[in-house]
């Protein structure tokens, strides 16, 4: 993001940022001509890969999904939008359009239980890949997505944006590596959305024409098909991510980690349920907390789909409690009180609206996390030049999203799990370490170290 822009959108002038090109991002050193891929046209398969034709010049030359309806809406508005004016090459099999070999990058976007065997075939074809949050269901996924990363050499990213949000890389130097919070000692984050209402419920229906369910469902369990499952909603069931937890969750312990540092914890525990929206179709806790402990503090998660939201400014974020006060820390902003004293600073989201009015019009997008993509897919773009790893890089997410499911199989388990982070398991508990890899259906085969 070119700081003048950043100023003038945000409105803040202040010496520290004026002083540290590092709160806005690297950007690409070249006008290479990227080729393209995108794996799952859904929701935020275009809000990412738009915002990647915004910042690089790039030529969107394939897209896939098993649902036509998708595939061929995905395909229009690329073609829209992107500078050629080409429609993508059309696929419904991931596997034919990495076998062309004519893609520098591929942008995955399937449900949870589809990205490690994406990310996987992409690196291993010469693919750099920027792949949602969580990367995988289960641990060894995520080990296994590291390994191969690592072994041909690919620049992978994350979409843990946190780390690229304006606001909060402001925050993160004035605020905590100033050392103005001074030494923190708990922190909580939290997801509040939800709201009051009935558990979700709906019955099994007909496939829909077009869209191939069983190639959806792929390596987990084909379930009888609920229309939810076909979009957004699919996180309402356990078998195809990692419930709010893996879905809010995994954000907002990944932004705490990077804000302070933090590498694995050493204890994970949880408790919590289905308390309130029960008798649905949906089997995801809808109350839970979940305790990492750290040497020196816990950082608590809590989340609860069904009620009020205690702090309207702040829904989906985290409180960091410090010598010296509490930032309060969130997507729409920030807000720091120090102890003893009235006053507060506070520094608020980034909308780019007169330098990207196309947000205003397209559907589905998030605009107060539009700025964070585009900050993180400059990045992305960038470190594919120097052939450095990300910002959110894909060992800071596979640590993010392990710990997320040790949080699922703590509370699966009814009982607080250690972890032994060098040997990749948990400490002494034979039981929980058998639920580290789910099992594929056949004739999927899950990936291995």
């Amino acid at each position: 993001m070119q700081r003048r822009n950043f100023l003038k959108y945000a409105g803040l002038g202040s010496a520290a940022l004026a002083a540290s090109p590092a709160v806005f991002g690297d950007e690409p050193s070249s006008e290479k001509l990227y080729r393209v891929g995108l794996i799952g046209a859904g929701w935020y398969g275009k809000v990412d890969l738009f915002r990647l034709i915004q910042v690089a010049n790039v030529d969107v030359v394939s897209v896939c999904d098993v649902d036509q309806e998708a595939l061929d809406e995905a395909a229009r508005l690329i073609a829209a939008r992107q500078k050629s004016g080409k429609e993508p090459k059309k696929y419904r099999d991931y596997r034919e359009m990495i076998a062309q070999k004519d893609l520098d990058i591929v942008l995955i976007a399937t449900p949870d239980h589809w990205h490690a065997l994406q990310t996987i075939a992409a690196v291993e074809a010469g693919i750099d890949v920027y792949v949602q949050k969580p990367i995988g269901v289960d641990v060894l996924e995520c080990q296994a997505m590291l390994a191969a990363a690592r072994k041909h050499k690919a620049v992978v990213q994350v979409g843990l944006q946190r780390r690229s949000t304006p606001h909060l890389m402001e925050a993160k130097e004035k605020i905590i590596d100033s050392g103005m919070l001074g030494k923190v000692g708990q922190v909580e984050i939290f997801s509040y959305y939800g709201g009051p209402g009935p558990a979700f419920k709906q019955e099994p229906a007909e496939i829909p024409e077009g869209f191939d369910y069983d190639f959806w469902c792929g390596p987990a369990p084909k379930l009888p098909y609920y229309p939810f499952l076909r979009r957004r909603s699919w996180r309402q069931r356990m078998e195809y991510g990692n419930g709010t937890l893996g879905d809010m969750g995994v954000h907002m312990f990944d932004m705490a980690r990077w804000l302070l540092d933090l590498g694995y914890p050493r204890r994970i525990s949880s408790s919590g349920g289905q308390f309130i929206k029960t008798g649905g179709v949906s089997n995801c806790t809808d109350t839970q907390t979940v305790v990492f402990e750290y040497d020196d503090l816990n950082v608590v998660w809590n989340h609860r789909t069904w009620s009020e939201l205690p702090d309207r400014r702040h829904p989906w974020g985290g409180y960091f409690y410090g010598e010296n006060g509490v930032l309060k820390a969130s997507v729409f902003g920030y807000d720091f009180n120090q102890y003893y004293r009235n006053e507060k600073i506070s520094g608020e989201v980034l909308y780019e609206r007169e330098e990207y009015p196309e947000d205003e019009k397209e559907p589905g997008i998030e605009m107060h996390c539009a700025s964070a993509i585009r900050v993180h897919m400059r990045d992305f773009i960038a470190r594919i030049e120097d052939r450095g790893r990300p910002r959110s890089d894909i060992e800071e997410g596979a640590i993010s999203t392990i710990c997320c499911v040790l949080g699922n199989i703590a509370q699966e388990l009814g009982r607080t799990l250690e972890w032994d982070a060098e040997a990749g398991k948990v400490k002494n508990d034979d039981e929980a370490n058998a639920l580290l890899a789910r099992e594929y259906r056949a004739p999927w085969t899950h990936p291995q170290v």
